[in-house]
């Protein structure tokens, strides 16, 4: 592994992350739910690497899903039984309903996603299982998206910076300040899993947060080792691709059936969905200060121990958003247990993840503890989030996990 470094801007990352996706998540053709969870990925994540695209993925999934179970009914169905043929095929129905939902949320793909759809549905011989799979593929999606319409996802950003009059305070917008209120997939309210307030200031616990991410995190870190600098950067990519392309890979490599698939990934999505909703809701709430802020404002937080330093600045920008707790910890914590509940907590087939910030780089584990844990260190070696939040984040992706697998879309009786 290299140290690669790299200075990327939100634009042209957006502009190349399609190709590098495509590339990070292994080859399609396992079934209707991979291939078109990996035509997905690219178009959501092109438009927003933060919340908006889990939402977006987990309307599709649970779209696909519930076509394939109501066809075939093997687990429970996702708030209210429908009614399906059974000789509908679930190949039209996953695939007309994914594309429903993708033209339906980005219309300015609506031309690439009907063309791919069209020669999709050009493999499946034609009869009465396809026009009943179209037919409730289209109704399926449609419903879901009706489900979804007033979840909160539209609000208006009115988040109000905290500032005294006639005080600047920095002018760039913050990140999804609404998304806390939007409406989970599984979870009973945003709160539900919301953790207790930051360490104290106070605390020789802080002291140790804020020296440890000082010396680790800076920009020009003489401690931090070239391993930790490139893992750091390989996890500055955030998004749903740091995440599903383990899945296919595992999925793949397990043979999962068409059914088995419509849950995992049904269930994958929802999780990490929520898990964004239930992050941003405890963000918020706290307005916890990035290492940035309180390293340059070392002399006001009450520590004797922690020593200002005016320049400092991390190997990564900050996100625009409040530090506490650590969402990419939070999305690999709900993500990893969900993938535990389906592949086990053992050794498993190797699985790899190359991102866009990281290029030429591939990481592999064998066990998805190692890869939950990762993105932990990478968040503190790029001097982004503090050791406590990342702990915090990833115990909140677990328990979200945990919740959405117990009580969605078991076996039937």
């Amino acid at each position: 592994m290299r140290d690669i470094h790299v200075k990327v801007s939100r634009g042209k990352l957006l502009l190349f992350a399609g190709i590098a996706l495509a590339a990070m998540a292994g080859p399609a053709g396992a079934d209707v739910i991979t291939d078109w969870n990996q035509k997905a990925v690219p178009i959501v994540t092109k438009y927003s690497l933060g919340a908006p695209g889990y939402r977006d993925l987990a309307i599709m999934h649970l779209a696909m899903y519930q076509c394939v179970n109501s066809i075939e009914p093997r687990y429970e169905p996702y708030k209210g039984k429908l009614d399906a043929p059974a000789t509908a095929s679930k190949e039209a129905a996953a695939a007309v309903s994914a594309a429903v939902v993708l033209s339906k949320l980005h219309p300015e793909d609506q031309a690439k996603v009907d063309a791919e759809l069209k020669q999709y549905l050009a493999q499946i011989p034609d009869g009465p299982a396809k026009d009943e799979g179209i037919a409730l593929g289209q109704k399926v999606a449609d419903g879901v998206l009706t489900m979804r319409a007033n979840d909160g996802s539209n609000a208006p950003d009115s988040y109000r910076p905290r500032t005294t009059a006639g005080r600047y305070v920095a002018t760039a917008p913050v990140v999804v300040p609404m998304w806390g209120k939007v409406t989970p997939f599984a979870l009973k309210s945003a709160s539900q899993f919301r953790p207790g307030p930051p360490i104290s200031l106070k605390s020789r616990e802080w002291a140790e947060n804020y020296s440890e991410i000082k010396e680790i995190g800076a920009k020009n870190s003489a401690r931090r080792s070239a391993f930790q600098t490139e893992t750091g950067r390989l996890w500055l990519y955030t998004g749903p691709g740091t995440f599903m392309p383990l899945a296919v890979q595992l999925s793949q490599a397990k043979g999962l059936s068409v059914n088995e698939n419509a849950r995992l990934f049904a269930v994958l999505a929802m999780a990490t969905a929520d898990a964004m909703v239930a992050v941003f809701d405890a963000k918020y709430h706290y307005e916890f200060w990035r290492p940035i802020t309180a390293i340059r404002n070392g002399d006001i937080d009450g520590n004797p121990q922690t020593e200002r330093d005016a320049s400092w600045e991390s190997l990564a920008p900050a996100p625009m958003h409040p530090e506490y707790p650590c969402a990419h910890c939070i999305v690999a914590g709900a993500a990893g247990t969900v993938m535990q509940a389906f592949f086990g907590t053992g050794t498993l087939p190797e699985f790899s993840l190359t991102t866009p910030t990281a290029p030429g780089v591939t990481h592999r584990w064998t066990r998805l503890e190692d890869y939950i844990e990762e993105p932990s260190n990478a968040r503190i070696w790029s001097g982004i989030h503090y050791r406590f939040s990342t702990k915090v984040g990833t115990e909140m992706g677990r328990k979200i996990a945990d919740y959405t697998v117990q009580n969605y879309l078991q076996p039937l009786k």
